[in-house]
C-alpha cells in the first residue's frame, strides 16, 4: 500500500514550483480542483499524524496517559 515513488514524485512536483505554474496556468474549474487536492492533501497528512502517534506511543507509559486525558475530554 505504501508507494515511496509516489510520495517522492509529488514532493519534487510541489517543491518545484511546478504545481504553482499548473495552477497559474490553468482555467478556473482546474485551479478549484487542484485547491480540493491540496486540501485533501492536507486532511490525509493530519490523519498520518495523528496514526504515528498512536503507533509511537501505543503500550507506552505516555501513551496511556493520552488515551486517558482523551477519554476525559470527550464525556
Amino acid at each position: 500500500m505504501l508507494n515511496e515513488k509516489f510520495l517522492t514524485d509529488l514532493e519534487e512536483y510541489l517543491k518545484s514550483g511546478r504545481l504553482e505554474e499548473d495552477f497559474q496556468y490553468s482555467s478556473e474549474e482546474r485551479r478549484l480542483e487542484i485547491l480540493d487536492y491540496l486540501e485533501r492533501l492536507m486532511d490525509l497528512a493530519d490523519v498520518a499524524n495523528e496514526v504515528a502517534t498512536k503507533i509511537i506511543f501505543k503500550n507506552s507509559q505516555l501513551g496511556q496517559l493520552f488515551k486517558n486525558t482523551g477519554t476525559k475530554d470527550q464525556k
